[in-house]
């Protein structure tokens, strides 16, 4: 596995030495593991609409439909639901 440093302001440190029990290691692991899959997933998004030949006008029409939908479903589902 690879070493990264980073620079956090003392407060924090301060604040973080107080934890003991967090691995902080593994906090920042996954922590880059998300960004990085956010960012993938955008990049691909952006590739995805960039070919895309709807007007901003079908998109939203588009996503009013499918909230309708769920909100249908999940009507069905919980009841308790308006």
């Amino acid at each position: 596995m690879e070493h990264l440093t980073i620079s956090i302001p003392v407060e924090l440190k301060k604040k973080m030495d107080l934890l003991r029990v967090i691995n902080w290691s593994e906090v920042a692991r996954e922590a880059f593991i998300k960004r990085v899959e956010l960012t993938e997933g955008y990049e691909r998004f952006n590739e995805i609409v960039s070919k895309s030949k709807l007007t901003e006008k079908d998109a939203l029409e588009l996503a009013k439909e499918l909230k309708k939908s769920m909100h249908e479903k999940l009507k069905k589902l919980y009841p308790s639901l308006k």
